[in-house]
């Protein structure tokens, strides 16, 4: 996800959208411990997106 992207997104619907790609990476790691996943590199842009979405609605916070 653009950075572009996630500042076109409400502070509500930012917050929402942590809490599902939250979930998604812990689901993701779940399985990836049980069986490899094929792109071991999904989970670090993943990790990097959300990182993304919290510096933003720490930006807003301020």
């Amino acid at each position: 996800m653009k950075i572009s992207e996630i500042r076109e997104l409400t502070t509500e619907e930012l917050a929402e959208r942590i809490e599902v790609e939250v979930a998604n990476l812990n689901n993701m790691k779940f399985n990836h411990s049980i069986s490899p996943l094929a792109d071991n590199s999904q989970i670090k842009k993943l990790r990097h997106d959300i990182a993304r979405m919290k510096g933003e609605l720490t930006q807003r916070n301020k």
